[in-house]
């Protein structure tokens, strides 16, 4: 089912959903049973797969000149979603990349997913790889989000790369895009990230995931000036407990969000890490009561990889 019928058939009530993490290379699928097991009492609408896109190691060969080599460090998503999917019978959303794509190999990645059945894709043009400061597209691939959106959509519409490929049929994807209450780290400012959003939107976006954030009050100001903006698709806030005192640094470096004052005194006044997941959860909880009487379409939680916390905030809230 998609995602926006399941928030449909809702009817204002608020659903719950996470996102995984890929196994790492070496592990089984049990990695990824063993989280979803954790959370699937609280009945999840929909679970989201990351996609990591390959990184490169250069290696020096006898003569001096350097080799590229191609590293892949998580399985692929496709074959995630299909496994859970006939697992649990739950709708996972599969992450498709600007980044290690070119056109033909989006459109083939579309065809393996709508031959198995997912109806729902997060697009999203994804980080620069670490080798290098600013992204860059494959080539014959597309620099913004928005560019893939447009390519999903015209598959939607029966418009593949190939006029003549016999056989072809509509795909019928439910495309969802991420969005930055707090703006992306490249924008100029929030108004002209909303402006993006917007483009995302207007080529074939149906609803809208939010990065994660800790100030609800900058949640509903960024609602308010998407819907301003004629932004109307469903938005649907992203949410991760803090675990770690170790997370105060990493979260604003990696995520660039911004943590507010009393969460962070709280933190620090803590003398393990224990005590500063208990924080956290008390955080999050609060945070998912008052969205969820705003009547959020759903609450969708960052696990990396762990869920405990997640489970317990869940609990009060579900």
């Amino acid at each position: 089912m998609k995602v926006t019928e399941h928030i449909r058939k809702a009817q204002g009530n608020t659903l719950f959903s996470f996102e995984i993490l890929p196994p790492l290379k070496g592990d089984n699928v049990q990695s990824i049973y063993n989280t979803i097991d954790n959370l699937i009492e609280f009945d999840p609408a929909f679970i989201d797969v990351t996609y990591h896109r390959e990184e490169y190691l250069y290696l020096e060969k006898p003569n001096g000149l350097l080799e590229k080599k191609v590293v892949r460090k998580r399985p692929g998503t496709v074959g995630i979603c299909a496994a859970i999917q006939s697992k649990y019978k739950v709708d996972a959303i599969p992450h498709i990349l600007c980044g290690g794509f070119d056109k033909e190999d989006t459109e083939n990645f579309l065809i393996d997913l709508d031959f198995l059945g997912i109806d729902n894709v997060l697009a999203l043009r994804g980080d620069a790889i670490k080798s290098e400061i600013y992204f860059r597209p494959e080539r014959n691939g597309h620099n913004f989000a928005h560019e893939l959106v447009t390519q999903i959509q015209s598959m939607n519409d029966g418009q593949y790369l190939d006029d003549y490929l016999e056989n072809s049929n509509p795909t019928s994807f439910d495309i969802g895009v991420a969005a930055y209450p707090e703006k992306h780290m490249e924008a100029a400012s929030l108004q002209q990230d909303i402006l993006y959003l917007k483009q995302k939107v207007e080529a074939g976006a149906d609803y809208i995931v939010t990065q994660m954030f800790f100030d609800n009050d900058k949640y509903f100001q960024f609602v308010d000036k998407c819907r301003a903006s004629g932004i109307e698709v469903p938005i649907i806030p992203g949410l991760k407990p803090i675990a770690t005192k170790g997370q105060l640094s990493m979260i604003p470096h990696r995520f660039k969000v911004d943590l507010p004052d009393d969460l962070v005194v709280e933190i620090i006044k803590c003398k393990d890490n224990q005590a500063v997941k208990q924080v956290g959860i008390e955080w999050s909880i609060q945070q998912c009561k008052e969205l969820k009487a705003k009547g959020v379409p759903a609450l969708h939680f960052y696990s990396m990889g762990k869920s405990d916390n997640i489970k317990t905030v869940a609990q009060s809230i579900f």
